[in-house]
């Protein structure tokens, strides 16, 4: 009879600690793979910009090769405010967006962090939407700038000069200068600049030159 009992004592034992072994090696398998899991998800959600930093970037790297693109500097500031429309020329002047920019910026710095910046919009926007609340109208700035990117100006057209246009109108020029122009301004080259002589036994100024050979040849015919 004691055999039996431990008999059956033991094979208790083995199913009782089977099943408990095998979901205590589940339980750890997915703990291990939660771990690993978790830092990498959480490193690529802070990868990810928002709309405004990633606006914030453009300006911060626009005309600078050698910036970074996590700092701004007051002539990049100014501009993003004009380009997106911060600046509306009432409520808030490039006056103010400097002022704002000398207030939130350390002192021995030229440039403002993205948090700085951020703070320099919460003063702005209390101008630029006054008949909003505080949140609404930091909201409102956001938008204005979420996305955008440095307008690039076309190229520079070149400012005619009355004087220089006088100067090269060759409809006023004269004596030896004139005669290196047709009637239509463009020049004659070589002509206008050297004596030709001309072998083609014409007299100077004939109307009819060339003409010789046509009425010989008409005059043969009839």
């Amino acid at each position: 009879m004691s055999d039996k009992k431990l008999k059956t004592t033991k094979l208790a034992n083995k199913t009782v600690v089977g099943p408990h072994s095998e979901q205590a090696k589940d339980t750890e398998h997915s703990r291990l793979s939660s771990e690993s899991n978790g830092p990498s998800e959480g490193a690529s959600a802070s990868n990810e910009l928002s709309a405004l930093e990633e606006a914030f970037r453009k300006f911060a790297v626009h005309g600078d090769t050698r910036a970074s693109g996590k700092e701004l500097h007051g002539k990049n500031w100014s501009k993003l405010c004009k380009d997106c429309c911060v600046i509306d020329g009432k409520n808030v002047t490039l006056t103010d967006v400097d002022i704002v920019f000398s207030k939130v910026k350390k002192k021995s710095c030229r440039t403002v962090t993205f948090d700085q910046f951020k703070e320099a919009l919460g003063e702005l926007a209390k101008k630029r939407f006054k008949d909003k609340p505080g949140k609404e109208a930091v909201e409102e700035v956001y938008k204005l700038i979420e996305g955008k990117s440095p307008i690039i100006s076309g190229v520079t057209k070149a400012v005619v000069s009355p004087t220089v246009s006088r100067l090269t109108d060759t409809s006023k020029f004269t004596g030896s200068h004139k005669e290196r122009f047709d009637a239509s301004g463009k020049g004659k080259g070589k002509a206008g600049r050297e004596e030709l002589v001309d072998m083609s036994g014409y007299v100077p100024g004939y109307k009819h030159a060339g003409t010789y050979a046509q009425k010989v040849k008409g005059s043969k015919q009839i």
